[in-house]
């Protein structure tokens, strides 16, 4: 699913990028992704209360 995260050399000693650091690379994208998913909530949730309140004044 997430192929940068998959350490490709199949063990901890393989180069410098140990498990912590890879823990924290997968940490700080699965925060970047929440983080765009809460702004895009926020954007649907915005258009749904808009053309709530316009069906509400139309139905006055």
């Amino acid at each position: 699913m997430f192929p940068f995260f998959f350490n490709t050399c199949g063990s901890n000693s393989c180069g410098s990028t140990s498990r912590q650091e890879y823990q924290e690379r997968k940490l700080t994208f699965l925060k970047w992704m929440r983080d765009d998913l809460e702004t895009r909530l926020a954007g649907l949730n915005a258009a749904i209360e808009t053309i709530e309140r316009q069906i509400g004044r139309e139905g006055q």
